[in-house]
């Protein structure tokens, strides 16, 4: 899918704080973006974000919070099942917003509670998926922009269908070269992508000769 909606946003949604990785906006996260923009069209004052770690959850909470005012639980199982319901009650009485972040939607959280269980019934569930391919791409250069360190031209686009399409794995990939670039001296090649992430497994050799074929801009 090309990524007509991966641009800078509204409220300065495309970056984070001084100590945050860059926030981009591609086919897996717009829908759960556009909807945290916009709290007040919200049923109700309270939405659940789920996604895989790394995914850039705890970003877009802490963008939603300075943005919108709104409370934030970055992790449904980091807090007890009272402070759930109590801030879920205060966001409808004050009208403040409620997100929480989980790593699953409501019913699998074995909620014990009754009247919290018949509350988070109600609550829309946002869902960050797998990254595609651009916006594979723009994550591993970003993440390598904000190290200081420069890709030579086309290797992110030289990793990305020969990977695991995951969040993970692109903190997993962007650290192995970080360190073998440090280690060699130099910089990110693809020569030296290619040996780095085949002597690790963390690209398909029978992908080797892959093309890229994404159309991102």
């Amino acid at each position: 899918m090309a990524r007509a909606s991966q641009i800078a946003l509204p409220l300065d949604w495309s970056a984070g704080g001084s100590n945050d990785g860059p926030l981009i906006v591609g086919a897996s996260n717009a829908d759960a973006v556009r909807y945290l923009r916009h709290p007040a069209t919200w049923p109700v004052r309270t939405a659940v974000l789920t996604g895989p770690q790394g995914s850039g959850r705890s970003l877009i909470g802490r963008l939603f919070a300075r943005d919108t005012g709104g409370n934030v639980i970055d992790g449904h199982d980091s807090v007890s099942e009272e402070e759930i319901f109590h801030a879920w009650n205060a966001a409808q009485a004050s009208g403040s917003p409620l997100l929480i972040i989980a790593d699953a939607p409501p019913p699998a959280w074995n909620v014990a509670l009754p009247d919290l269980r018949s509350r988070l019934a109600a609550v829309p569930v946002l869902t960050i998926g797998d990254p595609d391919d651009c916006l594979a791409r723009d994550l591993i250069e970003a993440l390598f922009a904000r190290r200081g360190m420069a890709l030579a031209p086309g290797v992110a686009s030289y990793i990305v269908p020969r990977m695991e399409r995951s969040y993970a794995m692109i903190h997993r990939i962007v650290a192995a070269l970080d360190a073998a670039s440090l280690e060699k001296g130099g910089g990110i090649s693809i020569r030296l992508t290619r040996e780095t992430l085949l002597s690790q497994g963390l690209i398909d050799p029978d992908l080797l000769e892959r093309q890229d074929d994404a159309t991102c801009r």
